[in-house]
């Protein structure tokens, strides 16, 4: 690989962060004087396009991170040869630092886990993976509008958990995102180091440090609306990078015809066909967690604006995961990468490509892989501090207390990243709890099913878990295999049907222990009103659905309703029922 010298690297680097450094610090000084309203969320002031641009910026990392745990982890270590780096059988490289590129070490990040993934499934599996990550998107386009009309004031999914479900549910809930977005930045620190690592031949400990300095500085000065204009520079920075590397990719990289049948990577497989199913509730379910994307759902102008933004940034991620995954194939088909070598592993293909390209080249993936990092970085620091605002403090903290948060939380991200490899094993986990838990969650949206509560919500989001446990010990005939079932020990990409089962499990199970769960609590309620000798009144039509108003919220009444135009808050103290 034509490898930029130290130097060079490393101006790329960090005039890059620069860069986004000075920007980030202009825009806080510009928003200065904005309410704590506007420090959390920016409900109702962005137009399509801006949005198309965050929802690509925020998609395709978040993506990153995803397919890196669902290849990687439960794997075994597998020795690589990039020619760059990595040199003898040792592990060290050829200035004689120990090399930490391994196919399977956590956060290797898009790079790696992409191309792996063709070389794995082909071509049905990178369709198949680009359609069912960008499609998922759209489900914010749809649920979005509908959420808003019934808690118009709300700026993260929470919020109308609360409203609906209760503060039980909420927090159960709560409890899920904040967790979630917090093992996504560590993986995504853990990811930058390892891909810095690879593409320079540097340590990428230094980087991690400057990127968490950078986001934490214009982030914790500016709030959510200084990560919506970054990642508006960062999402069109991308396309354009990404762009020019597909036309020289496809200018300096030779295909062998006859490397093309042989591979095998132009038929469909066991595999492929059952991630058509795995991927969608995988990621769409996942999706719910992220209040990043929320907080962007629901800063549209409009619904309009909402259907238009989410829609280009599906059909954008859809071209850029297919040209990313399809760096693999390429690799294979020009011969820079053998998979019958086993020297080489599918995970670094794309660097393997790289070594035939110019120099230059591994510049723009550097200025792509740093705008790419911190436009997730900043997104998921914002959506933490404002889910945790909303979620846990009701939003009554002092905007100074809010903005210490964001510098607090930096520390054990990266001290976390550090150990990545044993803590990111329970990351896989939320993939089935978001699955269990999500379908019966959004029951509550329909008013047809108004009688449904959130003790069936919680019920059923760990139920699903247990018909996971059930069905792995029937599967493997052992209950030890059954519970590691729960974490995905082995990814997604198996050569069994356990994955497939795992994700048919747990939304059913899931919906099955929350109607359980309901005949319980009716049951319960039923012979209460007889013992007590009052009505039973548990299935009764609520009030709000026929005393509904236009612009408010929908199921709180007037003195639940909390204005603060200082602030530019509207705080709702209604909790919906539990059980």
């Amino acid at each position: 690989m034509g490898q930029p010298s130290t130097q060079a690297s490393n101006a790329i680097i960090y005039l890059t962060y620069g860069a986004f450094l000075v920007f980030g610090c202009y825009i806080a000084f510009r928003l200065r004087h904005q309410s704590k309203g506007e420090y959390l969320a920016g409900n109702r002031t962005q137009t399509a396009f801006p949005l198309a641009l965050n929802f690509i910026a925020s998609e395709n990392e978040c993506e990153e991170v995803r397919i890196h745990h669902w290849l990687f982890l439960g794997l075994q270590p597998v020795k690589t040869t990039l020619v760059s780096n990595i040199s003898d059988e040792t592990g060290s490289t050829k200035e004689g630092r120990p090399a930490s590129l391994r196919a399977p070490t956590l956060g290797s990040g898009i790079l790696f886990a992409y191309p792996q993934l063709a070389t794995i499934t082909g071509v049905q599996g990178v369709v198949v993976y680009a359609i069912t990550s960008a499609a998922p998107l759209m489900i914010f386009a749809y649920l979005g509008p509908i959420i808003r009309k019934k808690c118009p004031e709300g700026f993260v999914l929470t919020e109308w958990t609360r409203q609906r479900y209760g503060v039980t549910t909420a927090l159960f809930l709560s409890f899920l995102t904040l967790v979630t977005m917090f093992l996504y930045m560590v993986a995504e620190l853990s990811a930058l180091q390892q891909i810095m690592n690879a593409l320079t031949g540097m340590n990428g400990l230094p980087m991690v440090i400057v990127e968490c300095a950078v986001t934490t500085i214009y982030t914790s000065l500016g709030g959510f609306k200084i990560s919506f204009i970054t990642d508006n520079i960062q999402g069109a920075m991308v396309i354009a990078l990404i762009i020019i590397a597909t036309i020289t990719v496809g200018v300096e990289a030779k295909i062998d015809k006859s490397l093309i049948e042989s591979s095998g990577l132009t038929k469909p497989s066991l595999l492929g066909w059952q991630l058509i199913y795995i991927l969608p509730v995988a990621i769409l379910t996942n999706d719910f967690f992220l209040s990043n994307f929320w907080i962007r759902t629901f800063a549209s102008k409009t619904d309009k604006d909402l259907w238009i933004g989410v829609s280009i940034a599906a059909v954008v991620t859809l071209i850029i995961l297919t040209l990313v995954g399809a760096t693999g194939l390429i690799a294979t088909w020009s011969g820079a990468f053998d998979p019958n070598n086993p020297d080489q592993s599918g995970s670094v293909a794309f660097f393997y490509l790289l070594e035939q390209l110019p120099a230059w080249t591994v510049g723009i993936v550097l200025v792509m892989v740093v705008s790419l990092s911190t436009a997730a970085f900043d997104s998921f620091q914002s959506a933490m501090v404002s889910t945790a605002s909303n979620d846990l403090f009701r939003n009554k903290l002092n905007i100074w207390w809010v903005r210490v948060a964001v510098v607090l939380i930096i520390f054990p991200v990266v001290v976390l990243a550090l150990k990545a490899p044993s803590i990111l094993q329970i990351y896989l986990i939320s993939d089935l709890v978001s699955a269990s838990t999500i379908p019966v969650l959004v029951l509550g949206l329909s008013d047809r099913f108004y009688w449904w509560r959130g003790f069936e919500v919680v019920v059923g989001g760990l139920g699903g878990i247990l018909t996971v446990f059930i069905f792995g010990t029937i599967y493997f005939g052992n209950a030890l295999q059954g519970a590691k079932l729960i974490l995905l020990e082995q990814g997604l990409y198996g050569n069994d049907w356990s994955a497939f089962g795992a994700f048919v499990a747990a939304p059913i199970g899931g919906l099955l222990w929350g109607f359980l769960a309901l005949a319980l609590r009716l049951t319960y309620q039923y012979l209460d009103a007889k013992i007590k000798g009052h009505r039973f009144d548990a299935l009764d039509r609520p009030a709000y659905l026929d005393n509904q108003v236009e612009g408010a919220p929908e199921y709180a009444v007037s003195d639940e309703i909390h204005s603060n135009p200082q602030e530019g808050l509207v705080t709702v103290d209604h909790k919906g029922k539990f059980f």
